[in-house]
């Protein structure tokens, strides 16, 4: 199920998408009352926008834009919407993206052909670990890409490492979707009581929400730490509800592959610049063929490097590297420029860290300061002098870095108005 497109020459593909925006242009000036009201504003005749180097012309999208102008990004009358979510806003308050009947579709197809990538076939069984409800796109996606695939579902939801294993012994899926550090416990799960893991059903596992890769494509420590022990694939997979649209690794593990049927990349500077070739800068992307929110050079806040030559797999399309960090999330630290990721992979190297949250905050005099939370099997100033040793060495600075309990951890990682694990925590004005 890997679309003709995805196998043409660039510039085929880059022709293909100019039509398309075109197309989209036309739409969103008939039918969004956002971008009509900014074309006006800008003085943008849409019909000079011919090229993807002419979205140069238009004005970018922001998570502030949509929170302040929610209801003007819709581009169909309320009776059309039959599935809402959200997602979080810069302002405080949840952002609604409505989608219609012909939007599931295209969300399906999205799933569909990125599961390919990852190798899921018809027929194959695989393992929903991920919520459907809570207005959560991901989880709905998912399952939607895997019926159109014509693969088999068990919904068996997040967390609960016994419930878990019991479906993977019972239905012997070959595929898990799950966040990756989820998989460390349910190997804990199964050396405590006796499974082995290895002569599992379990052939791969799609991965969501952390990072598995470093810059170069090697696996991140996190990566490692999981495949040392349990002998399987793991497939990095990078969303958002804005982009609709799902970037999944194939076989060879060199970045999320671009459809370009349903996308529009561009990765920019802090100025709005295209950043040269090989530079990280931040993704920004228009939708294609949405109906009901399609959104116009919107800024994700992710900090990523694109891939452009062919992947070994066959596919020409543009691949998304690792996620470097969020934007607003960018740590500056006794001179050093940092990003939660990087210190999340670090902790995950010590076997005695249970469970970790990182807080930033403004110090007196306005700086950035960082205290790292961690639960730990066995208290010792050995262990803390080793994780302050391995943050100098590694990142070229010692955060703060305080013991609690497992407990008091849970509680903050774990809150009943978020439908993820929080384990980063901004505390800045």
């Amino acid at each position: 199920m890997i679309p003709t497109i995805e196998k043409a020459t660039a510039a085929e593909i880059k022709d293909f998408q100019e039509v398309k925006l075109q197309e989209l242009l036309v739409y969103l000036n008939g039918n969004s009352p956002y971008y009509k009201a900014l074309f006006a504003k800008e003085s943008i005749d849409i019909h000079s926008i011919k090229t993807l180097e002419d979205l140069q012309k238009i004005p970018t999208t922001t998570k502030t834009d949509l929170q302040e102008n929610n209801d003007d990004f819709f581009c169909v009358p309320m009776h059309k919407i039959i599935d809402y979510a959200t997602t979080s806003g810069t302002l405080g308050d949840p952002v609604t993206f409505g989608l219609t009947d012909k939007d599931l579709d295209r969300l399906a197809y999205n799933e569909a052909i990125s599961f390919t990538c990852a190798g899921i076939k018809e027929g194959d069984v695989v393992q929903l670990m991920t919520t459907l409800d809570r207005r959560f796109m991901a989880g709905l996606a998912y399952f939607l890409g895997l019926r159109k695939l014509g693969a088999g579902v068990i919904r068996v939801g997040a967390g609960i490492p016994e419930l878990q294993w019991d479906s993977i012994l019972k239905y012997k899926p070959k595929y898990l979707v799950t966040v990756p550090s989820f998989l460390l416990k349910l190997i804990e799960y199964a050396e405590n009581n006796k499974i082995n893991y290895n002569t599992s059903s379990i052939e791969g596992v799609i991965c969501i929400g952390e990072a598995l890769r470093n810059q170069d494509f090697s696996p991140s420590l996190l990566a490692r730490k999981i495949t040392d022990k349990w002998k399987i694939n793991l497939f990095s997979t990078y969303a958002s509800t804005e982009m609709s649209t799902a970037f999944t690794e194939c076989e060879f593990f060199h970045g999320g592959h671009q459809h370009p049927e349903l996308i529009i990349t561009e990765v920019l500077d802090e100025n709005n610049q295209p950043v040269k070739e090989g530079e990280s800068g931040e993704l920004t992307i228009t939708t294609l063929g949405v109906e009901a929110m399609p959104l116009l050079r919107f800024k994700t806040g992710d900090i990523v490097k694109l891939h452009s030559e062919t992947c070994d797999c066959g596919r020409n399309t543009v691949r998304v590297g690792p996620v470097v960090g969020r934007k607003q999330h960018m740590i500056k630290y006794k001179g050093t420029t940092l990003y939660p990721p990087a210190m999340h992979d670090l902790l995950t190297y010590f076997e005695g860290i249970q469970s970790h949250v990182i807080e930033i905050s403004t110090n007196d005099l306005g700086t950035d300061e960082i205290l790292i939370k961690i639960a730990v099997k066995n208290n010792s100033k050995e262990l803390l002098d080793q994780i302050k040793d391995h943050f100098r060495a590694k990142l070229r600075v010692t955060p703060k870095v305080e013991l609690v309990t497992l407990d008091e951890l849970n509680k903050i990682i774990f809150t009943p108005m978020s439908r993820k694990p929080i384990i980063f925590v901004d505390k800045r004005a």
